[in-house]
């Protein structure tokens, strides 16, 4: 690293291969990003930039250059449930783990998970996220975790969960009385002030999040969205996650749940619909046509054994189809390189046709288009655009040799490969280490607080889940729904 006095820029990346993600998926080898305040100025071979002047220069020599990654979808406070919830489909898991320990969490506990899991994003990567929060609500706890992702150096927005009164179909799928805290009046003046103080073009924004369509009432999405509209700010929500959501919904009303979003004219660019794997074709063309966003979560839906979300079609149709981790309770890892080759295979693998989906297009869909789905400036490696840029290590064993970059990023790559951070032209992580945050200190925090609250909680801190011959949970998805 060197440094000037009077610079022509403030940072330059220089020496590695540089992957822009533009229109044309330009590559430049060896190439250099020059970086003034919290925008790139300049993207192009390392010789032609060489004459630059920067106050600090950081040799990437051996590295890929990427944009950073956009996490569409996660819950940072679950941290603090790592490796819990085994061999549950979704509403079990719910309902027997996820909701009785989220009930019990803390406005502190949750702001410990998140400042952990804010660390374990940027050392991944990631630089913008889109948390849904939901445990708890109260307007103290949600303005911390805003601060706690801020001050981290992510960007974002943070999804206030918004589940107002218990209606008759949460209480059919299990959805306990506790969590129903705040009336729908509260609920949407509590958002109201989050949104206020963290209002559309912050670093990180608050949106509304009306949790599951399922289990929402329609009024109170209706007014969440409307409220989305007022404030000028996206809105977040789980979207036919389980295969038993859409019938269900449509039990109750008579419509499946995005049809109902599309018909009420709820349903545009600023939806950003979590999951969305059970779509009929009349509700993918909707979500195409509202151009709105889908975050795919191929690795907690494995897990949960939710099914496969139909991304070429949303793709096609003109979906904004970003990535997500889902936190780390259900991913485990928050590594969007996981997700990338996870969302390849299984895509393949559900289609039986290798060509569906290209590592190309998995860049694109968790850096790219990630960025356009939670509306930031960036995304690209391209002058103008937001300083969000990452860099992985190319020269260690299991990425070596390097025929296709892109091809090594997404199938090659982890988390733990990417050895630089830069959020808002700022490094925020650098060679394993979070320059905001103490990692030590957050990682014991959670492990204490963890177990209080599994105790508090009463839910065993070890293996969970029936065994292979349990019978299924009573509201789980019956073998004649099938699996997309």
């Amino acid at each position: 690293m060197t440094a000037t006095e009077d610079p022509d820029c403030d940072l330059l990346l220089t020496g590695g291969t540089v992957v822009t993600v533009d229109a044309r998926h330009t590559i430049h080898r060896p190439g250099a990003v020059a970086v003034t305040g919290n925008r790139i100025t300049a993207v192009g071979p390392a010789d032609r930039l060489a004459g630059l002047r920067a106050r600090q220069v950081v040799d990437c020599r051996g590295q890929a250059v990427l944009p950073g990654l956009v996490d569409g979808h996660t819950h940072l406070y679950q941290a603090l449930f790592r490796g819990l919830g085994e061999g549950l489909s979704i509403v079990p898991w719910l309902c027997t783990f996820m909701w009785p320990v989220s009930i019990a969490v803390t406005g502190e506990d949750a702001e410990a998970g998140a400042r952990l899991a804010a660390a374990e994003a940027l050392r991944a990567g990631i630089t913008t996220v889109v948390d849904n929060h939901y445990a708890p609500t109260d307007l103290a706890t949600v303005l911390r975790v805003a601060a706690v992702v801020e001050q981290a150096g992510l960007r974002g927005a943070v999804a206030r969960g918004i589940v107002g009164e218990r209606i008759p179909l949460a209480a059919r799928r299990g959805q306990p009385d506790a969590l129903f805290r705040h009336s729908s009046a509260e609920e949407l003046e509590l958002t109201r002030e989050a949104v206020r103080r963290h209002p559309p073009g912050s670093k990180v924004e608050v949106w509304p999040a009306p949790l599951n369509l399922t289990y929402v009432g329609q009024d109170l999405v209706r007014a969440a969205v409307e409220l989305a509209g007022e404030l000028g700010t996206r809105w977040h929500t789980h979207c036919c996650e389980g295969s038993g959501d859409p019938a269900g919904y449509a039990e109750e009303y008579g419509v499946r749940p995005v049809a109902w979003l599309a018909a009420q004219g709820l349903l545009d660019a600023r939806a950003t619909l979590a999951h969305a794997v059970w779509l009929d074709e009349r509700e993918i063309a909707q979500v195409g046509a509202a151009a709105a966003g889908v975050a795919h979560n191929p690795v907690s839906n494995a897990y949960l054994a939710s099914g496969t979300a139909p991304l070429g079609a949303l793709r096609a149709a003109g979906a904004t189809v970003a990535l997500g981790s889902d936190g780390p309770a259900c991913g485990h890892r928050q590594d969007l390189f996981e997700c990338m080759k996870q969302t390849v295979l299984n895509q393949r693998l559900h289609t039986l046709d290798p060509t569906v989906l290209r590592a190309r297009d998995a860049l694109e869909m968790a850096t790219r288009d990630g960025a356009r789905y939670a509306g930031v400036d960036a995304g690209r490696l391209e002058p103008g655009r937001l300083a969000d840029v990452i860099a992985v290590d190319l020269e260690r064993p299991h990425l070596q040799p390097v025929h296709d970059v892109e091809s090594t990023l997404v199938y090659a790559a982890r988390g733990s490969d990417v050895v630089l951070t830069v959020v808002d032209g700022r490094i925020v992580h650098r060679d394993g280490h979070c320059v905001r945050v103490d990692e030590r200190a957050a990682a014991a925090e959670v492990r204490q607080r963890a177990g209080e609250l599994l105790a508090r909680a009463g839910v065993p801190a070890g293996p969970a889940g029936p065994s292979p011959r349990a019978p299924p949970h009573p509201m789980s998805p019956t073998t004649s729904e099938g699996r997309r």
